[in-house]
């Protein structure tokens, strides 16, 4: 077990370890930023340093070692040995290059029992108890209380603390490598600090997924919200070109599905990002639902319902009692609908704009938001404006309902002004794009999230055997799936033979993937002799014959991956031969629930035809999730074997759900 990391970020004392350039940015910084407790600068020739590790009056509790990646090995092994709280290691040349694996090793082992941050990255600023272990600029200042950022990108946290939104922001920091402990380690220990509201993480690789399921367990127990934007994709999940499943589920369909059960709202901008922690850091955990919109103008109103469509958000319609109530203020020359443009005739009559924003909060919504884009204050004077400010206050500290004021343009709503409104619980947001971006992650619809399920690991190394149609069926109906009557035989005249009691029937060619797209599946053959002709064309060995499903309503796609960074990822989707033109698809984490499986299924285009498209029969739902929670059964059972199972089409029929095809990779 490593060290400390709340030593590390909290310390009373800190020893900067190097003389260049960026050790001494570190020693300016924790002036700069107000920290009071000893800071020790460590090298053998500068002026005023101490010239060892061993000449140090006491451990510190925090390092910054800006040496090259051999010494900084020196520098741990010595540190530990004094019993020091932890270091930040900024040298690169470690993990991520060809020659640094062995030296990773070494670096860890150095280590021994005091936690590390990094390699390769800059550290960390503590705003909530003025520590800066950093060794650049940076644009925190104190605060009382404020979101925790954590990237694995050293750049993209810089640029994150130049945000001029009126975001707090409590402690920004560094992974780099985590060669010893992890993002979700790091944001574990942060979440618990009663001062962090939130947390928000750049992620390329979410690492240990235990870590991040134990880390969403204390977010879910102490309400804290993690916001996340995840960059990157691995080919991992998409290794295995065989199926359709395999280019429909990539490393970024998984990750999306590992969020969604974990409870991690994802966005996928860095301004969406910030647009989010602002929400989180004023109101916290929040469940879907409506919003109301209003604005001044009809052009903001159709941007905001048609940007709102775009992103599955929902504009409650407006109740009776508010409809009466906006027509007794707005008058009749006023359209009332939500979104809601409530033009100008009571501009700058704060209290009944007041009047007006109460009434949209009123009804059934989760948050109001008021759309104003303020002038520039440089070339115009502003103060026609404050009525509005006045009013959102108003309303905020009457009501206690979630109030918003959003700029259509990210400039157009002041610093100064988000400072504020922030300040009165009122949530500023900059920019139409971005603020909808992350509305959506909140308000939009998402399955409902299960930190303590188990999440199901695939093995990692292993020779890989494939299993075609034959094989495949024989296994899934042994799982309880149901699977066409069927014979398999070896030529064209045994094929005629066995026929005859299935008739009409499917003619197949064994051994093959995507058989229809290569012209291995002959349909509704009615006549022994039909097989015969149809068997003597097709190029194979082998041939499987089954009986015809001829009264499917509808062609589904069931298909399991495994993804090594997020676990097994579901897809179900639109089936048949037109599946990645019509990519119709959702995708889940294995195992998912029965009521989950139906929500997904209820959420494709497709869903019509199941539930029975224009008085035509109802495919049988039951059926086909009985089938999927067969499916990832099987998988579970596995312990991880399987690499990827398809079931393609699944013939969802008034009374069946059939396997009219599969595939399956697992390891041997």
């Amino acid at each position: 077990m490593t060290g400390n990391l709340t030593r590390l970020f909290r310390p009373s004392s800190v020893a900067v370890i190097g003389g260049g350039a960026w050790c001494r940015s570190v020693i300016a910084a924790l002036d700069r930023i107000g920290f009071d407790g000893p800071v020790w600068h460590v090298h053998p020739s500068a002026e005023g340093s101490i010239r060892s590790v061993a000449d140090l009056p006491v451990a510190p509790d925090a390092c910054f070692i800006g040496v090259n990646r051999s010494a900084t090995i020196d520098c741990l092994r010595d540190l530990s040995a004094i019993g020091a709280g932890g270091a930040v290691c900024f040298a690169s040349g470690f993990a991520e290059t060809s020659d640094g694996a062995a030296l990773n090793s070494a670096l860890i082992e150095a280590a021994g029992d005091m936690a590390i941050v990094g390699p390769n990255c800059y550290g960390f600023v503590n705003a909530l108890d003025q520590v800066a272990l950093w060794p650049d600029v940076h644009g925190l200042v104190p605060v009382e209380n404020g979101v925790a950022i954590l990237t694995q990108s050293s750049n993209i946290a810089l640029n994150l603390s130049m945000q001029r939104r009126g975001l707090p922001i409590g402690f920004l920091g560094t992974a780099g490598n985590q060669a010893q402990v992890g993002l979700s380690r790091i944001a574990l220990t942060l979440i618990q600090d009663p001062r962090i509201t939130a947390l928000g993480l750049h992620i390329e690789g979410v690492g240990d997924l235990n870590e991040l399921q134990t880390l969403m367990q204390a977010a879910e127990r102490l309400g804290k919200p993690v916001i996340a934007l995840k960059s990157g994709r691995s080919e991992t999940a998409q290794s295995a070109a065989l199926s359709h499943t395999a280019s429909l589920a990539g490393s970024d369909v998984g990750a999306s599905a590992l969020f969604a059960r974990l409870g991690i709202l994802r966005v996928r901008s860095l301004d969406a990002l910030i647009e989010a922690l602002k929400h989180a850091h004023l109101y916290g955990v929040t469940t879907p639902g409506p919003i109301a919109s209003l604005s001044c103008s009809g052009g903001e109103a159709s941007l905001m319902a048609d940007g709102g469509e775009a992103r599955r958000l929902t504009f409650a319609p407006l109740t009776d009692a508010q409809d009466h109530a906006l027509g007794e203020v707005l008058g009749p020359l006023v359209t009332r609908a939500n979104p809601l443009d409530y033009h100008t005739f009571i501009w700058n009559d704060a209290k009944r704009m007041a009047e007006v924003y109460s009434i949209m909060a009123a009804g059934p919504v989760a948050l109001t938001v008021i759309v104003v884009d303020m002038p520039r204050p440089d070339r115009c004077k502003t103060e026609a404006w404050d009525c509005v400010e006045e009013a959102a206050l108003q309303v905020r500290a009457q009501t206690g309902k979630a109030i918003a004021l959003l700029s259509s343009l990210p400039e157009s709503l002041p610093e100064d002004m988000a400072a504020r409104l922030m300040q009165a619980g009122v949530l500023p947001l900059n920019g139409m794009e971005a603020a909808l971006d992350a509305l959506a992650a909140i308000y939009g619809p998402r399955v409902l999230p299960d930190v303590t399920r188990m999440i199901s690991l695939p093995l990692r190394n292993g020779a890989l055997k494939t299993r075609f149609e034959g094989e495949a069926k024989a296994i899934l109906s042994a799982c309880g799936l149901d699977v066409p009557q069927n014979i398999v035989v070896s030529s064209a005249h045994e094929a005629a033979s066995a026929a005859h009691s299935l008739l009409p029937v499917v003619l197949k060619a064994q051994g093959l993937a995507h058989k229809t797209d290569s012209g291995g599946v002959v349909l509704n053959l009615q006549t022994c002799e039909q097989v015969r002709d149809a068997a003597a064309e097709l190029d194979c060995e082998t041939f499987y014959i089954e009986e015809m499903i001829v009264d499917g309503v509808v062609e589904i796609l069931v298909g399991i991956v495994a993804d090594p960074a997020h676990g097994y990822v579901l897809t179900l989707g639109a089936g048949g031969v037109l599946t990645e033109l019509w990519q119709d698809t959702c995708h889940l984490l294995v195992p998912a629930t029965a009521s989950e499986i139906d929500a997904a299924f209820e959420s494709l285009r497709i869903a019509p035809l199941l539930n029975g498209y224009r008085g035509k029969q109802a495919g049988n739902r039951n059926a086909l999730i009985a089938a999927v929670l067969a499916l990832e059964d099987y998988v579970v059972a596995q312990a991880g074997r399987v690499a990827e199972i398809e079931i393609n089409p699944l013939i969802v029929t008034p009374s069946r759900a059939v396997v009219a095809d599969a595939l399956i990779r697992e390891t041997e």
